[in-house]
């Protein structure tokens, strides 16, 4: 089944039981692997369930391709429904969906993630046409969709937030669902617990170019113990009008994650099943960099440095407090940490 863009919310609010396999694609990678999510939830609360979710890939199905309907009729060995994830799904395996939609499994459900395809491509074509699965589009939010997910966004935490500080947050960030998560996190970092109303200057104080700079450049290369990386990132970021509070606030969240993360390592838990209990997750892209960094930090290290950023914090909110230059000191110390 095809899915219009009317159909697509209640389909994630409830999606049809006839639709045994989903295909969720389109050139908004963000947006597509939210909506993923979403669906897959519905028969799997816990993503990370290692009994009741598989994931595999273009790679592992086309070197063996007995192995997805191996899975998708798989009895769960502690009961209730499975899910099936297919990442970076594509033509090449339309032809085994194919044939596992003449018989499909009833306790299955089978979440194919994909790019951007084509009017012309096959996988598309056989979501959109089979009466047992469901295509749905990810394409590019306009600002109306954006300022729905900022206001709903801050409204779950208790924010409120201004109609004209939505319209100038949501035309700022507007374009990548993943972007704009990134902004509203780093607009409720910069809200902290202070204040409840989200007034324009605030909007304008947090984004600055909304998402021009990257956070992540600054906190990977301090806590990476990368001086000179860490301070271009610094001047960056000042450049581009990020406020020295939400940095050193996202410095000290990064730091507490790896404080955390610890904590559950010293427990007992692996390293692979501790990131996953993080909120939000690690970017892919960053696992690596955070792994060695949990090597790194021990426990008399990171209470110091979470101590000298909070110290920081409350000494900026004085009237005089050259904070740009301290914060510079700060990063520069810290990344300097061996």
């Amino acid at each position: 089944m095809k899915l219009t863009w009317k159909q697509i919310d209640p389909f994630l609010k409830k999606p049809d039981p006839k639709a045994r396999v989903v295909l969720v694609y389109g050139p908004d990678n963000g947006l597509m692997r939210e909506r993923a999510k979403v669906i897959g939830k519905h028969t799997v609360p816990d993503l990370n369930d290692p009994f009741n979710v598989i994931t595999l890939d273009n790679i592992i199905l086309s070197e063996d391709p007995a192995r997805l309907s191996d899975e998708a009729n798989a009895i769960s060995m502690m009961g209730g429904d499975r899910l099936i994830r297919i990442e970076n799904g594509s033509d090449k395996i339309t032809t085994l969906l194919k044939d596992y939609l003449k018989n499909p499994s009833q306790e299955s459900l089978i979440v194919v993630e994909a790019g951007e395809l084509s009017t012309r491509s096959s996988l598309r074509k056989l979501c959109e046409s089979a009466k047992n699965a469901a295509a749905l589009p990810c394409y590019v939010e306009d600002e109306r969709g954006i300022a729905n997910l900022i206001r709903q966004s801050l409204t779950e935490i208790g924010l409120r937030i201004d109609a004209d500080a939505i319209h100038w947050l949501a035309g700022n960030i507007v374009g990548d669902r993943q972007r704009a998560r990134n902004e509203i996190e780093k607009l409720i970092t910069f809200m902290g617990n202070d204040k409840k109303d989200v007034q324009l200057a605030d909007v304008q104080a947090s984004c600055g170019e909304a998402g021009a700079g990257s956070l992540d450049e600054l906190i990977y290369a301090v806590a990476g113990a990368q001086p000179q990386k860490a301070m271009e990132a610094f001047q960056k970021l000042v450049t581009e009008g990020t406020p020295e509070i939400v940095i050193l606030r996202t410095l000290q969240n990064h730091f507490k994650k790896i404080h955390y993360t610890n904590a559950l390592m010293a427990s007992g838990r692996p390293m692979d099943e501790a990131l996953k209990s993080l909120q939000p997750p690690i970017f892919f892209k960053f696992e690596s960099a955070f792994k060695a960094q949990l090597n790194k930090w021990t426990d008399k290290k990171l209470n110091l440095v979470m101590k000298r950023l909070s110290d920081l914090e409350a000494q900026s909110k004085k009237t005089g407090t050259p904070v740009q230059t301290l914060c510079a000191q700060a990063i520069l110390a810290i990344s300097a940490t061996r």
